[in-house]
């Protein structure tokens, strides 16, 4: 069954909609929050949809565009996929030892190729079994070879648990590796679509678990970051009270404490910089520092007690 009077199958039009309402809904949380995992997942998905788009619309003799022309690009838009696996891990994924396959790798056994038996023979003698049998063999036994070093890398990369989701992600793209084959022996469009749409779907949902999971990280981060500031505040106004400062003695400490310069301090108070040292003189003779390293230690540490054993002195109190 086709859609629109074309060579796509429904279930095709079908894929390339889903995917279509992943980019748009991924590339809004992107210019949120711009991540390197989501903006290579981002063009993977992009790739997706053109390979798609290009194998279930061409070839088409009703679309006036040579037949030739329409077959490039379809292929090529599969070479592309093939082509950007080992980045998307390299990059992604940080898999540092896929830098020559992701790079040079690629353009010698993918490209290349394409160029040379697609782009240049294939239009030449105006046969596609020559492009496919004979373009396809080199990049057909490099696709195995790439997908073992792949593995490899990642093994090298990864251990224990931080590896699953990366193999998880390479089962899922390993199907490509049989792209030219399934081009030798041609499939039919609803078998080579299914076949290799199938991992975009584990992607996605690796993708989108691993969404929900930093989401609720960073809730969680936020969540007692407020916490532990709340205390912090707490635990310093109660230290202030312990060592009997002011109220404006009390809000020049915490300007020091946050790093605030003398002049600052006085700017923002609207008194004179002498006033705020001598502010600070009697603040450090209370809380019986020398500087502004030990007041900090003193007023913002965890733990604050009154020394029983000793008696305070005037203006000021001890701690254990």
């Amino acid at each position: 069954m086709t859609v629109f009077n074309s060579e796509m199958h429904v279930v095709t039009f079908g894929f390339i909609l889903l995917e279509l309402l992943m980019f748009t809904h991924q590339y809004i949380f992107y210019l949120q929050k711009p991540e390197k995992k989501r903006k290579y997942y981002l063009i993977l998905l992009f790739l997706l949809i053109i390979y798609n788009l290009a194998g279930g619309i061409f070839p088409d003799e009703e679309i006036p565009i040579s037949i030739v022309l329409q077959n490039i690009l379809a292929y090529g838009a599969g070479f592309s996929m093939g082509c950007f696996f080992p980045y998307y891990f390299y990059r992604a994924f940080e898999v540092k030892h896929l830098k020559f396959q992701a790079t040079y790798g690629v353009f010698l056994f993918l490209i290349l190729p394409f160029l040379v038996f697609f782009c240049i023979v294939y239009p030449l003698v105006n046969d596609l079994d020559i492009a496919i049998y004979v373009g396809l063999l080199i990049p057909f036994i490099y696709a195995f070879y790439m997908v073992y070093q792949i593995l490899e890398s990642i093994k090298i990369t990864y251990s224990g648990k931080k590896s699953v989701d990366v193999i998880l992600v390479y089962l899922a793209v390993c199907p490509w590796a049989l792209m030219p084959l399934m081009a030798y022996i041609k499939v039919d469009q609803l078998t080579e679509v299914l076949y290799t749409n199938g991992g975009f779907i584990i992607v996605t949902i690796l993708f989108i678990r691993n969404m929900i999971q930093e989401s609720r990280e960073d809730f969680e981060a936020l969540a007692q970051l407020r916490m532990s500031a709340k205390a912090e505040s707490e635990e310093f106004l109660v230290n202030c009270d312990i060592y009997t400062l002011t109220p404006r003695e009390k809000e020049i400490c915490k300007m020091v404490c946050e790093g605030e310069k003398y002049k600052s301090i006085a700017d923002k108070l609207f008194i004179s910089e002498r006033t705020v040292t001598k502010h600070i003189q009697n603040i450090f003779r209370k809380t019986g520092v020398t500087n502004k390293l030990e007041l900090y230690s003193k007023l913002c540490s965890r733990s604050k007690e009154v020394d029983e054993n000793s008696e305070p002195q005037k203006g000021s109190l001890t701690r254990v």
